[in-house]
């Protein structure tokens, strides 16, 4: 029998103080008719690409957005113009102003999807600091390796979760879709982090699953392409609660095409520093919009399998 766990404070703390000292600048801001500007651009070329036929197209309308976003982010004081009006693009900023992350991705004619990003940092000037994001998924093997920002496993990320423990050098849980192929879909609980030099880490041994596992510096679900799967932060419990994905026969087990929800959750909640896997929580399951998100970009018959 279940028991129901009851809210958990999460141990996710925003320093007051640093924020504040991360978001001080010293200059106006008064570049707002000429970002206006660039998002139109930005707006047109996101449009011209996802509508593009081939890949040699996508990649060619993408390069001109690419470009065109560069130039926008090289304005005095961008960091601070929202760009809420593009919708094709992914914005998380990080609760303590210190960054924010531009994430999008390309369909490809092979059912395959390639990400790109950038990292935009907050400088005291207003001067563009950045890194751009380059997606070696291809190439990545492992995915359980610690990455920069030059071989990223790229993702469309739609939840930022700040995580400070003790005065420790924050860390920041990236929650994403991936995308992957014809017959699967992927979502990554990722996890960045800045090392000494200032510049970015994806990955962290945090995730604790049996104590007889090793700890995990990425988490990676695969499932069925015309199901959706439920991950997020729930406040209700303060736990990064997801579907338990599990084959529809055992003789399925390992083939991803055939996994799917099997209407209990599973969570990661955060403990002395790490997310420790609880198994198997009993949660009222509300309506959330990111049960949908990026199901499948391209199908307009979605398939959803009905939650409790």
């Amino acid at each position: 029998m279940r028991k129901r766990l009851k809210p958990l404070i999460l141990i996710i703390i925003l320093c007051a103080v640093s924020a504040k000292l991360k978001a001080q600048h010293s200059f106006p801001f008064n570049s707002g008719p000429a970002m206006n500007k660039f998002q139109d651009s930005l707006i047109k070329l996101s449009e011209i690409t996802f509508n593009a036929t081939t890949n040699s197209d996508r990649y060619t309308q993408n390069a001109a957005f690419i470009k065109t976003l560069v130039n926008s982010l090289k304005t005095q004081g961008s960091f601070f113009f929202p760009f809420d009006s593009l919708k094709k693009i992914t914005i998380l900023k990080s609760p303590d102003n210190s960054f924010r992350i531009f994430s999008w991705y390309l369909p490809l004619d092979d059912g395959s999807y390639r990400f790109f990003g950038t990292i935009q940092m907050a400088t005291k000037d207003g001067k563009l600091k950045m890194f751009p994001l380059i997606d070696d998924t291809i190439n990545i093997k492992d995915t359980n390796i610690i990455t920069g920002n030059k071989n990223w496993f790229g993702a469309r990320y739609y939840e930022i979760i700040p995580v400070i423990m003790n005065g420790r050098p924050p860390y920041y849980v990236l929650i994403g879709w991936k995308g992957n192929s014809l017959k699967t879909s992927k979502k990554v609980i990722e996890v960045l982090s800045f090392n000494k030099e200032q510049q970015p880490v994806f990955g962290k041994p945090v995730f604790e699953e049996a104590k007889s596992t090793a700890t995990k510096n990425r988490i990676v679900f695969e499932y069925n392409k015309q199901n959706t799967m439920t991950l997020t932060l729930d406040k209700n419990v303060n736990m990064i609660v997801f579907d338990h994905l599990a084959p529809i026969s055992e003789e399925m087990t390992g083939n991803f095409e055939y996994y799917a929800s099997d209407l209990s959750f599973d969570a990661y909640k955060l403990l002395n520093g790490r997310l420790k896997l609880v198994e198997n929580i009993e949660l009222k399951n509300e309506p959330n919009e990111m049960d949908n998100l990026f199901s499948d970009p391209k199908d307009k018959k979605i398939k959803t399998i009905k939650k409790l």
